[in-house]
């Protein structure tokens, strides 16, 4: 098999890609660290409860949201248990499934810390780019995010742990 290099301007394109998501990522994580005492990672989980009808969620559909494994998942409820922000329920119908809930407390994180969290994202982010480059990045990336996923009958470049379906909670 012949190795297909990368052209210099996409190593280029690589490069500045992978140089600013870590940086994105530092930067929210620092900020949420700040405000809320917390990563990125169990904020998104929080806001992501928070969107949910009932601010429930099954955790394998919660780890499938956030692209997480469901083990990876389980670790930051856990967490996040601890600190009263989240519990986790049984799921009526599948004895071997649950459901995190987001706690009165934990809705009281996400409103408190949301408005610092999208300030830093929009200055980080949104504040560099143009209407129409803002469209071009969803583009971009749903079109890659449907790939590697498998999405609209295409085949998946990879297996992702969390594309398990899972039976509905009744």
């Amino acid at each position: 098999m012949t190795t297909r290099w990368l052209t210099p301007e996409e190593q280029r394109a690589w490069r500045a890609y992978i140089g600013a998501t870590l940086l994105l990522e530092d930067t929210l994580d620092r900020q949420l660290q700040q405000e809320a005492g917390m990563p990125h990672m169990y904020y998104s989980i929080l806001a992501n409860l928070s969107e949910a009808p009932e601010h429930r969620l099954r955790m394998t559909d919660l780890a499938e949201r956030l692209k997480i494994t469901r083990s990876r998942l389980t670790y930051a409820v856990t967490r996040l248990e601890k600190d009263g922000l989240v519990r986790r329920e049984g799921c009526p119908g599948d004895k071997r499934g649950s459901v995190a809930a987001l706690t009165d407390e934990g809705m009281v994180v996400v409103e408190r810390v949301a408005p610092g969290h999208v300030e830093t994202v929009r200055a980080a982010l949104f504040d560099h780019l143009n209407p129409q480059q803002v469209g071009q990045l969803e583009e971009i990336f749903t079109g890659i995010a449907q790939a590697l996923q498998g999405d609209e009958g295409g085949s998946a470049v990879s297996d992702v742990p969390w594309r398990r379906r899972s039976s509905p909670c009744s």
